[in-house]
């Protein structure tokens, strides 16, 4: 991956508590595995940012690398990669979200 790519990866993460980059948007997910990160997310009262990844190809592939995690969606709480679907499904499941979000639970 190239700097600047990583460098834009490191920014939206670093400037953001809760970060996840998904397919579409909080508003109209392009996907169902980001739609029920998202709603994982609302559920546990969460605040955070996205980045459609399908509108940056560089950014898209570039993130995979950067987590060493081969699908989208990628979630980042803290700077610290938590995971994708199955991860933050497993941890809503047994109600461990809203500790790894650092949120009062709903």
């Amino acid at each position: 991956m190239n700097k600047a790519i990583k460098e834009k990866i490191d920014k939206l993460i670093s400037e953001n508590s809760i970060f996840l980059f998904m397919k579409g948007d909080r508003h109209q997910p392009m996907c169902g595995f980001s739609a029920q990160v998202i709603h994982a997310l609302e559920k546990n009262n969460a605040d955070y940012q996205t980045f459609n990844v399908l509108e940056d190809y560089d950014i898209r592939e570039g993130v995979k690398e950067y987590s060493s995690w081969p699908t989208i969606p990628q979630l980042y709480v803290k700077g610290e990669f938590i995971g994708g679907c199955d991860i933050v499904m497993s941890l809503d499941r047994k109600d461990e979200l809203a500790k790894t979000l650092q949120v009062e639970a709903v």
